[in-house]
């Protein structure tokens, strides 16, 4: 038997769906986070080799260096930071809590607000290359030189992943603007209470029934009126 106040309280599918696309974002995160970790040393060796024939000093190539696993450990722990946002935000909304809806949109705003500007900032970057001074051209050399030194693969892919996180936020932040999740996240709680007993009824006091209490016992019977002394009764006519 099913009551409404269950029924009601079921996860809708754009709520479900809002879910598992931010727990597939998390592990997307985590991958991408260890994946830097694990290309980060072979780059290394493979700019060393190539920086030597930049003429460029000691010093500059551990500069880059240095910057490159700098920013290769912030972006691991960006990375894990964000899976476990994401994993903490899927938890919210198939529990219910209209701060995670919120949330979430806050955070898919915040990530495609990133991302927009990651892209303009690359397309710009096409559009018009840096153009350096004489003295910044053994630098810029460098930084090129770190662009080759990543697997082919690696570009291709981290652009698949960047492009996935956006239309990740897009379709979660969509689905949760659904009036299926609206009222998911709406509805009022259901009461807690003790169980009523589903056995007969006791009937009320008073009650012949016997189920119930013995009825009171019924209030005595005043005396008749007594004669104040030192009156005398009528006489009875006799005949």
């Amino acid at each position: 038997m099913s009551y409404p106040d269950q029924a009601a309280a079921r996860r809708p599918g754009a709520v479900v769906s809002a879910a598992a696309v931010l727990l597939l974002m998390a592990l997307g995160a985590v991958v991408y986070a260890v994946a830097t970790l694990l290309v980060a040393s072979g780059t290394v060796d493979r700019f060393r080799a190539s920086a030597q024939a930049t003429g460029a000093g000691g010093g500059q190539i551990d500069d880059v260096v240095s910057l490159l696993r700098g920013s290769t450990a912030l972006s691991a722990v960006v990375g894990v930071v964000m899976g476990l946002v994401l994993v903490g935000l899927a938890l919210g909304l198939l529990s219910g809590r209209p701060g995670a809806r919120v949330t979430t949109w806050v955070v898919s705003g915040l990530g495609l607000f990133c991302g927009c500007c990651g892209l303009a900032v690359l397309v710009g970057q096409r559009a018009a290359p840096l153009r350096v001074s004489a003295d910044g051209r053994a630098t810029a050399d460098l930084l090129a030189q770190l662009g080759e030194a990543y697997p082919g693969w690696w570009v291709p892919v981290n652009a698949a992943v960047s492009v996935g996180q956006v239309l990740g936020y897009l379709v979660a932040a969509a689905l949760l603007t659904l009036p299926a999740a609206g009222a998911f996240f709406h509805r009022r709680p259901v009461p807690v209470g003790p169980t009523p007993a589903t056995g007969p009824v006791p009937p009320a006091y008073g009650s012949s029934s016997p189920w119930g209490p013995p009825p009171p016992p019924a209030p005595p019977t005043p005396p008749p009126p007594s004669t104040p002394p030192g009156s005398t009764s009528p006489p009875e006519d006799r005949p």
